[in-house]
């Protein structure tokens, strides 16, 4: 690979004695990444199923390292969200956050879903997970990501930060800013990020990362989380963003980070001189973290701060309103799943959806989303939705028609194709050895088959 030759001259000034061991790391295989879902399996589950050898990953306990090729798009354990393809650094920031059982938690710039649906697994289905993406078209990926891997309890956005800044002011316990960057980390993985690097892009970074986290930082309620991430190693997007953030936020304090990955933050006088604007009076490198490709990830930066102090303003809750198709929705999850409803049913369009609890009021902001697509409005009827199907567990399934990985037909079902089923009839769960992938309608021997077409790609 050709490094710029600006960029080799930028790492060996910050790295010294390193730089030659950095530039080594370039001559090994790009290692790949793969993080158990545990939204739809549990890790010793899905070690028994995974066809490929694994080797367990510092930077979450439920990653690993991937070093034989595998094409996801034909492995129906892929399908059925049982894994997530990912850089192995990438789920670092996610293990910095630390998210816990109950709390609501804003992922910023969240496509195309990795970081998000790390976050869901950790939260279990509980509190409130809010994913947005600026991009339209990414948040759309970030969507369908978010479905396969049956996240519940979750909010699509797409907005610009200060917008949502406005809207949701001191509201969450934690924020992730997985932030647009440089992206030197993935010159490997990504050759436009190669050819795009110029050290005025690097500023233009810069300047761009510090009016997102400036916004980021009013969504953080007083005594709450915040996240800073890159995929770069610039310090000007690292160390000194760091430090510029706690300059300005004086309501802001570094939070120190202890893991075992990585190497902490350089000290400020090392980085200093690349961006002379910033002073680094309360800047603490223990507060930050790098990951550089020696380390076993392509190269990641990480910084966590804490809000000591926050206005009392906070938005008001949503009110769930009693909907027209309660009663349905309701018939219709319990006839297709045991246990209670996990959301409250609300019509949007022509889908009733089932709305995650303790929801703020979101009016005047892009949601493209809430919760799980439970049902489509049909004339007189509800017909079930494959979302709410990607979402559930095997043990909830009324009925399910469970096939191992290799069965001829499960290729069969995610080409759409009809497959014959002596269930009992009524909306049945397909699943991939007992992790749901989709659902058919049984009758009279045969499960007419309702897997999306958009997704029969395998």
């Amino acid at each position: 690979m050709e490094l710029p030759a600006a960029f080799c001259r930028r790492m060996e000034r910050l790295l010294g004695a390193d730089y030659k061991r950095f530039f080594e790391s370039y001559e090994t295989p790009l290692r790949r990444g793969v993080r158990v879902n545990l939204l739809k399996t549990d890790k010793e589950r899905f070690l028994s199923l995974f066809p490929l050898p694994l080797v367990p990953s510092p930077f979450a306990a439920d990653g690993f390292y991937l070093d034989a090729p595998l094409k996801a798009g034909g492995d129906p354990l892929f399908h059925a969200g049982a894994y997530y393809m990912q850089e192995p650094s990438a789920s670092a920031a996610v293990t910095v956050l630390s998210p816990q059982a109950g709390e609501r938690i804003l992922d910023l710039c969240a496509a195309p879903g990795g970081k998000s649906t790390q976050i869901a697994a950790a939260l279990g289905g509980t509190g409130l997970l809010w994913s947005n993406e600026y991009v339209r078209a990414r948040a759309h990926i970030l969507g369908q990501n978010s479905e396969r891997c049956g996240v519940r309890n979750a909010v699509l956005s797409s907005s610009d930060a200060e917008t949502l800044a406005r809207g949701l002011p001191a509201f969450f316990d934690a924020v992730l800013v997985d932030a647009p960057c440089s992206g030197e980390g993935m010159f490997r993985k990504e050759p436009a990020a190669l050819s795009e690097w110029s050290e005025d892009n690097v500023a233009h970074c810069a300047a761009r990362q510090r009016d997102i986290l400036d916004a980021a930082a009013k969504t953080v309620k007083a005594g709450g989380r915040l996240v800073y991430s890159t995929c770069t190693f610039a310090p000007e997007e690292n160390e000194c963003t760091a430090a510029w953030f706690l300059e300005t936020h004086p309501d802001f304090e570094p939070l120190p980070i202890a893991v075992s990955f990585g190497e902490a933050g350089f000290a400020f006088d090392r980085v200093a001189a690349f961006d002379k604007t910033v002073r680094g009076a309360r800047y603490d490198a223990a507060a930050c973290r790098r990951i550089l490709p020696y380390h076993g990830g392509e190269g990641h930066f990480i910084a966590a701060f804490r809000r000591t102090d926050a206005p009392p303003t906070v938005p008001a809750p949503f009110v769930y309103p009693k909907d027209k198709n309660a009663d349905a929705a309701a018939a219709l999850f319990c006839d297709c799943f045991a246990g209670e409803m996990y959301g409250v049913p609300l019509t949007v369009g022509d889908t009733v959806r089932l709305l995650p609890a303790g929801l703020p009021a979101f009016s005047g902001l892009p949601v493209l989303s809430a919760g799980v697509a439970l049902a489509a409005v049909c004339k007189n009827r509800l017909e079930p939705c494959h979302a709410v199907f990607a979402a559930a567990r095997a043990a909830e399934c009324r009925r399910l028609l469970s096939l191992p990985p290799e069965d001829a037909r499960l290729a069969a079902f995610l080409h759409g194709e009809e497959l014959q089923a002596d269930g009992a009839a009524g909306f049945t769960a397909v699943a991939v050895a007992g992790i749901p992938v989709g659902f058919g309608k049984c009758a009279g021997g045969r499960l007419k088959n309702r897997y999306p077409k958009g997704l029969r790609n395998f």
